[in-house]
């Protein structure tokens, strides 16, 4: 009976042995599936923790500094470079066909302000020019594709790049850009977060922009309603409706000084003036301006049109250039007094900086006195 059982009862045992042997596989099976999906879970919670924390910090600051863009584009370079692991963040704005630094964190060196053409030959250039991410692993070897970018890479030390750029409305106005200093790709989830931070950004530049043209709007109603209030209440006083119009174009220009030339035999004399001291005011009324090149003033008149010199200290004109020296002047601005479409006087804006003065602003105050 045994020897047959034996004989006859393999199958079973077969049977048995396979299954247990399907039972013990399929335990430890399930066991090493739970391990696993729960720490992958809780990876991927604290992941999204981290991005919805980091976009919260940055639209709190956007929320509570609508106007100060800087301090909001340091932060969305900061937080950049934490979560997606860079050694390095710069944000680089569109300025005409220029990609100019407006933001940077890390310690890779860069140079600091850097303005370059926006080309191909850039990874911030290819970025912006193509309105799609550029991911390049080591741009010191992409000598053919990137000449620009992988010259630089060689000098500062970078070698992984990866950029998003700044869209508004489709059109690019900037890229995000992360850098490495070893060959260490960025994941598809760093690059994708890079473009939050890149909306991120848009949404502050545009706020920034939006406040900036409401707050120049309101100020240039304002200054032109202090004009037109003072032109009603002193119709015989020409006087004091100058020196308000002076007072408010430097106002609301942003200018260290503002004056206004009448002309008078040939001569433009000084009529009223702001933010001069007593000394220099009485030495422009005691010497007009003639009608040449060697001054703003004979410069608008004789082209009958403003003239804006950035850097006057730089100009051609050597008289130009030792006055604005002597007066501790960069940038000039003129604009033409017209009646009748005849320069009868110069409406005059200075600066001790260079700096690129809003010209529309004085234009909108310009006309008033003279029509009374």
């Amino acid at each position: 009976m045994r020897r047959r059982s034996r004989a006859g009862g393999e199958p079973v045992k077969a049977r048995r042995r396979k299954t247990a042997a399907r039972k013990r596989g399929n335990a430890p099976k399930a066991v090493r599936n739970r391990s696993v999906s729960v720490p992958s879970q809780q990876t991927e919670v604290a992941r999204r923790t981290r991005e919805q924390t980091a976009t919260a910090e940055i639209l709190k600051i956007i929320s509570a500094s609508p106007t100060e863009l800087q301090s909001v584009l340091e932060v969305v370079v900061r937080s950049a470079a934490r979560y997606c692991k860079a050694d390095d963040v710069t944000l680089f704005e569109l300025h005409g066909q220029d990609l100019r630094e407006a933001a940077h964190w890390g310690a890779v060196p860069h140079l600091e302000g850097h303005r370059f053409p926006c080309t191909r030959g850039s990874v911030a250039g290819r970025t912006v020019l193509e309105r799609k991410p550029v991911h390049v692993f080591d741009l010191q070897a992409e000598v053919e594709d990137f000449p620009e970018g992988s010259a630089l890479a060689r000098r500062l030390g970078h070698r992984t790049v990866a950029g998003v750029p700044l869209l508004h409305e489709g059109v690019a106005v900037g890229t995000l850009q992360l850098r490495r200093t070893e060959v260490n790709p960025f994941t598809d989830k760093q690059i994708a977060l890079l473009g939050t931070f890149a909306a991120q950004a848009v949404i502050a530049i545009e706020n920034t922009r939006l406040l900036n043209e409401l707050r120049q709007s309101l100020e240039r109603q304002t200054a032109t309603a202090d004009v037109l209030k003072t032109i009603s209440r002193s119709t015989f006083d020409l006087q004091t409706v100058l020196d308000t119009l002076v007072q408010s174009a430097a106002l609301l220009c942003r200018a260290d000084r503002s004056g206004i030339r009448l002309a008078k035999d040939g001569l433009y004399y000084n009529v009223a003036s702001h933010g001069y001291s007593p000394k220099h005011k009485a030495r422009m009324e005691r010497e007009p301006f003639k009608v040449d090149r060697t001054s703003v003033v004979g410069r608008v008149v004789l082209d009958a049109k403003s003239v804006h010199l950035i850097d006057s200290q730089a100009d051609p004109n050597p008289e130009l250039v030792n006055r604005s020296r002597s007066g501790n002047i960069r940038t000039l601005l003129g604009v033409p007094l017209q009646r009748e479409g005849m320069p009868i006087g110069v409406l005059l804006l200075q600066r001790s900086m260079c700096s690129r003065s809003p010209i529309r602003r004085l234009v909108s105050l310009k006309p008033s006195p003279i029509r009374r």
